[in-house]
């Protein structure tokens, strides 16, 4: 696992390489910026033309020895790559590849890579399984493929900028927005569509950023610079998918076969030189890979808990419960309120781009590696291919009432009526509370009702709803008038491409299958992955999510609906495949996710930082808020208003952090 930059210069007869020789310049800074991530090594490599740089931080995880080093070239094609991740099927593939003729000189899947790519061209992705991201210079066809794998597990950020005098351009690329940032030549200036798209999640759904200009590619994606067309140039840039999340058509998984392909997924992905364990809650999804773990592994597997003072929000019995049933070496470590007050500082940092989630999983990996881990497994993805979320159960049930309301269809005479008398209703709400009350509304469940109601029928318009973190109203009240532009053409909170591409997707399916399909390319794509990406690499940890697989989640969507997700909730089937030597009784309790204790600790410790913050007004402009609005909310939140959850003022002091942490403004 690494940290990856470069930059690619575009290339015109005749006009020289005057006012960009500064690119290896460039891409130092990014590299260095990315020192967290790969503390074993780094390396920077320069084409014969100078039109293409590539950087390189190393975590040494496989053929720890300079053989594995990079960027890496390839001797006998003249092919360079620099590349952040893991290809669990290497070796199958370096057989494949031994008896063409291939000859390797190290150990490495990077190599691998390199030589798969000579012989079946970039469309070798397709055979990978693994989490990648990577930029692969081919000085054959002048031509830089980035490329991410097919779940979307590693980022790949990129940018362009251009030269006013010469009109020449450049292709930034990292595997943080952060990196990008740290080059000096990138604008630290919000893009208003990203400020509202947070607004309604709580994170900035792709592939926009949270900053003007930088672009996140997108899951299984290919992005071509074929350098002498000239990067500038839209007909020199291809971009193709060149996987998609399955349908639910082909219905031929059995339970046997699923049980063998997560069990050789798991075993695939416990492949390190470097001490390696699994992150272990005590719940279904990190129990079931921690117990297929130690039916593969060699020897003991070594497990990891982090508990908490605050009991209701401690599951270190739960999680010692499997450890003892699968004989692991078990270690737990505690989060006390102290401690998660004097991290803090160190957790935002961590924070690639603002998101309400991410320093669950800092801390968590903080932890790990203090105890020693280099590489983790997690139980990521179980909810999602498996029904264990409440968008199962709620949104069917949502769908069913919204059939009753009246004009409910998009088509049905007095549509556009219905929104108005819907519109007008939730504005006279929310005036009485923001003007009159002086206090914020609910946010959740009833106060999502007019929401609701807008999008009646529709799976996209339900999901976005359920997953909102403030209602339409309340995001209207707190953007400043270029993020509330912003929020006028954003259908859902989504970028009306975005909205397309998942109407596109989900039409057709099976309900509880559009559901995993939004779970998994939504909640897991663009949250959970990319905040998980940004907190365990900030303390060099290698996080693997086998459960994410992009075959085993082929695997899963043969299953038959019923059989798959039912009874809703349970995961009954990821029980039975995975959990069949554990006694059921330890997973018969409530549904708890990994979640911090800071509903508490922001009433508390917390509390005089997370307010001097919210006073100021500067700050909330500059972040393309309304100082009043937020001022009014924490207020709210801080008087014990009901509707009030702590992710919701947590959302906007992240927001403000990560603004006045990075000098990023929306602009005078």
């Amino acid at each position: 696992m690494c940290g990856i930059a470069g930059a690619i210069r575009e290339v015109s007869k005749g006009r020289g390489t005057a006012r960009w020789p500064e690119l290896l310049g460039l891409v130092e800074r990014m590299t260095e910026a990315e020192r967290h991530r790969g503390p074993d090594g780094s390396g920077l490599w320069v084409s014969s033309g100078q039109e293409v740089v590539f950087g390189h931080r190393r975590l040494a995880i496989l053929d720890l020895t300079e053989a594995g080093a990079q960027p890496m070239v390839d001797a006998d094609s003249g092919c360079t790559i620099t590349y952040n991740g893991e290809i669990y099927n290497f070796l199958e593939i370096r057989q494949q590849l031994s008896a063409l003729g291939e000859v390797f000189r190290s150990a490495s899947d990077t190599e691998v890579i390199l030589k798969a790519y000579d012989h079946w061209g970039i469309d070798a992705v397709k055979r990978f399984r693994g989490i990648f991201a990577l930029a692969l210079w081919d000085p054959r066809s002048r031509s830089v493929h980035l490329v991410r794998d097919q779940m979307g597990i590693k980022p790949l950020y990129w940018t362009t900028l251009k030269d006013a005098a010469t009109g020449e351009a450049v292709v930034l690329f990292a595997s943080e927005v952060r990196a990008l940032l740290a080059s000096g030549a990138v604008p630290r200036r919000l893009d208003p569509a990203a400020v509202a798209s947070f607004l309604w999640h709580g994170f900035v759904v792709g592939p926009n950023t949270i900053v003007d200009g930088v672009q996140l590619l997108p899951a299984a994606t290919i992005l071509t610079l074929e350098l002498d067309r000239g990067v500038r140039e839209h007909s020199s840039r291809t971009m193709r998918q060149y996987w998609h999340l399955p349908s639910s058509s082909d219905r031929t998984t059995t339970v046997a076969a699923l049980r063998e392909e997560l069990t050789r997924t798991v075993g695939m992905q416990l492949i390190s030189d470097v001490p390696l364990g699994v992150f272990l809650s005590g719940g279904i999804d990190s129990s079931s890979v921690a117990a297929l773990a130690s039916t593969v592994a060699p020897g003991a597997v070594h497990t990891f808990t982090i508990g908490f003072e605050v009991a209701a929000y401690d599951e270190r019995h739960h999680a010692q419960q499997v450890a003892h049933a699968i004989r692991s070496q078990h270690t737990t470590v505690v989060l006390t309120e102290q401690a998660f007050e004097e991290q803090l500082p160190d957790a935002f940092t961590a924070i690639d781009q603002p998101t309400f989630d991410g320093i669950n999983t800092y801390f968590v990996s903080r932890a790990a590696r203090g105890a020693g881990m280099t590489v983790a497994l997690a139980g990521t993805g179980g909810d999602e291919l498996f029904g264990g979320y409440p968008s199962y159960v709620d949104i069917p049930k949502m769908r069913r009432a919204g059939a009753w309301l009246p004009f409910a269809r998009p088509d049905a005479f007095g549509k556009r009526a219905f929104d108005a008398i819907v519109g007008f209703g939730s504005d006279l709400a929310g005036k009485l509370f923001w003007e009159v009350f002086k206090t914020a509304p609910p946010q959740t469940r009833w106060g999502k009702l007019a929401d609701v109601a807008r999008v009646a029928r529709d799976v996209l318009g339900l999901y976005q709803v359920f997953y909102s973190v403030f209602t339409r109203e309340t995001q209207a009240a707190l953007a400043a008038d270029p993020v509330r532009e912003a929020q006028r053409s954003q259908p859902y909170g989504l970028p009306p491409e975005v909205a397309e591409a998942w109407h596109r997707r989900i039409g057709g399916s099976e309900l509880l299958h559009a559901i995993s399909v939004l779970e998994l390319g939504s909640f897991i794509g663009e949250r959970l992955l990319r905040d998980t990406d940004a907190a365990s690499m900030a303390v060099a940890l290698e996080v693997r999510v086998p459960l994410l697989d992009h075959v085993l989640a082929e695997a899963v969507a043969g299953v038959e609906p019923g059989r798959r997700f039912h009874p809703l909730g349970r995961k009954q089937l990821l029980r039975e495949v995975a959990l069949d030597r554990l006694d059921p009784a330890i997973f018969d309790r409530p549904k708890s996710g990994f979640v911090l204790p800071i509903d508490t600790w922001a009433r508390q410790r917390l509390q005089p930082k997370m307010a001097e913050l919210f006073a100021d007004p500067q700050l909330a402009r500059r972040a393309g808020l309304r100082s009043e609005a937020v001022r009014t909310l924490w207020r709210s939140f801080a008087a014990g208003r009901p509707g009030l959850y702590w992710t919701r003022i947590w959302a906007l002091y992240v927001l403000l952090s990560w603004c006045q942490t990075h000098d990023v403004s929306l602009g005078p």
